[in-house]
C-alpha cells in the first residue's frame, strides 16, 4: 500500500529525528536509574518499569513513529472527528465502576486486566488533529467569526476540558487548553477572541481554586511551602531537596538519595527532580539545552509546513509537548504550583511515550514535504 499519496523530494529533517531519539535514550537512561528502588520494592526486579516502558511505550511508539513518518499527515483528516468521539467516549468510561482505575485520588486510567491505559493522552493528539482540520476548513474569514467558529470552538474544547477536570486532572486540563488556544492562534484568531480566551481562563482558574480544595490546597503551598512539609507541603519540599542536593555536578548516576521512598512520583511527575538530583546542573542544562533544540528544530519545521493544516497541526504538537515539558519542570522547582504532569520523553507511561512518538512521526513527515529540504 501506498503511504504517501503527494510526490515529494525532500527528506525527513535528521536533525530532529536526531533530537527525538536522544530524547527517548535520556528517557530510559533516567527511568532506569529513578525507578530501581520502587522497582525492586514492588515487583522484586529493580528493571520492572524499565522493562514495561519498553514493552508497552517504547516498542509499540517506534511502530507508530515510523508509520506517521510515512504516511501522508493530509490523510488524518478524514479521521479526526471520528478520532476525537472515540477519545470523548473513552474520557466518559473512565467514570464507569469496573473498568476505571484510580491512583493517589484521581481515576484517569482504564484497566483491562493487567493492561492500563490513560484516555488522556491520546486526547491530547485528537483535539488537535481535529481543531487543525477544523479550523481549515473554516478558511481565514470563518476562523474570524464569532458564532461559526468561536462558540463551537468553546463548547468543543470546553466539553473536553471538563472531562478532564472532573477526572481530577488539572494539569492535563492545562495542557489541553494551552495546546487549542496555540492551535487557534496560529489560526488567525482575532486579538479580541484571543484575550476572551484567556479571561475564560482565568475565571476557570478562579473557579477550580474555589470548588475544587485540592487545587486551593496546591496554592496555598506554593505561595509557601513551610505551612506544611508533612503534608501537602511534603511533595514539593522533597523535590527542591533532591534538586539542591545535586549541586553542579550532581551525586551520581544511580546515587539518588530522594528515590528511596522519599520523594513521591519519582518514575513520573518527580522524574527531573531525581535526574537534577543525579546528574547535578551542568547536565540538567544541557538536558534543558537538548529538549530547547527539540522544540526549536519543530518550529522550524512547522514554518516549513506546505499547508494550513500542517502549519496548525504542528504547532499545536509543539505547543502540547513545550507547554507540558514547562510545566513539569517548573512545579519541581517551585516556579508554578505542583500539577502532576509527566515529563515528556522522561517520565514512565507506556500510553503517554506512544503518544508521543506518534506525535513526533506526523512533525517528520510534514518535514518530507516541507516548502525547501531541510538543512
Amino acid at each position: 500500500m501506498k503511504l504517501i499519496s503527494r510526490v515529494n523530494s525532500n527528506h525527513p529533517d535528521y536533525v530532529f529525528i536526531t533530537l527525538a531519539l536522544s530524547l527517548v535514550i535520556v528517557g530510559l537512561i533516567m527511568l532506569s536509574s529513578a525507578s530501581s528502588v520502587v522497582s525492586f520494592q514492588k515487583y522484586q526486579d529493580s528493571y520492572y518499569y524499565l522493562k514495561h516502558q519498553a514493552l508497552f511505550g517504547l516498542l509499540p511508539g517506534l511502530v507508530l513513529f515510523l508509520f506517521f513518518s510515512k504516511f501522508d499527515y493530509q490523510r488524518l483528516k478524514p479521521f479526526a472527528l471520528p478520532a476525537l468521539i472515540v477519545s470523548l467516549l473513552l474520557l466518559i468510561a473512565v467514570f464507569i465502576p469496573g473498568l476505571s482505575f484510580g491512583h493517589g485520588g484521581s481515576r484517569r486510567w482504564l484497566a483491562f486486566g493487567t493492561f492500563i491505559f490513560q484516555p488522556s493522552e491520546v486526547v491530547k493528539l485528537a483535539l488537535i488533529t481535529y481543531l487543525a482540520a477544523w479550523l481549515e476548513s473554516r478558511g481565514s474569514e470563518g476562523i474570524r467569526s464569532w458564532s461559526h467558529c468561536f462558540i463551537p470552538f468553546i463548547l468543543v474544547v470546553g466539553t473536553i476540558l471538563g472531562l478532564i477536570i472532573l477526572q481530577p486532572d488539572f494539569g492535563t486540563m492545562s495542557v489541553l487548553a494551552f495546546s487549542a488556544f496555540a492551535v487557534y492562534l496560529v489560526a488567525g484568531a482575532r486579538l479580541t477572541q484571543l484575550f476572551t480566551l484567556v479571561g475564560t481562563g482565568l475565571v476557570g482558574f478562579w473557579f477550580l481554586i474555589k470548588f475544587f480544595p485540592h487545587s486551593a490546597s496546591r496554592l496555598t503551598v506554593f505561595l509557601d511551602p513551610t505551612l506544611e512539609p508533612s503534608g501537602v507541603g511534603y511533595h514539593i519540599n522533597q523535590a527542591l531537596l533532591a534538586i539542591g542536593s545535586g549541586g553542579w555536578f550532581g551525586l551520581g548516576l544511580g546515587y539518588s538519595r530522594q528515590k528511596y521512598q522519599y520523594l513521591p512520583e519519582v518514575t513520573g511527575d518527580s522524574i527531573f527532580a531525581i535526574m537534577a538530583e543525579e546528574l547535578g546542573f551542568i547536565f540538567t542544562l544541557l538536558f534543558l539545552a537538548l529538549v530547547v533544540s527539540f522544540l526549536f528544530r519543530g518550529w522550524q519545521i512547522v514554518k516549513r509546513a506546505p499547508d494550513t493544516f500542517g502549519r496548525y497541526l504542528g504547532a499545536g504538537i509543539l505547543a502540547w509537548l513545550g507547554w507540558q515539558t514547562c510545566l513539569n519542570i517548573a512545579s519541581m522547582l517551585r516556579l508554578v504550583p505542583l500539577t502532576g504532569v509527566p515529563l515528556p520523553f522522561i517520565s514512565s507511561g507506556g500510553t503517554a511515550l506512544v503518544t508521543v512518538l506518534a506525535a513526533v512521526g506526523i512533525l517528520v513527515n510534514i518535514s518530507r514535504q516541507s516548502k525547501k529540504a531541510n538543512v
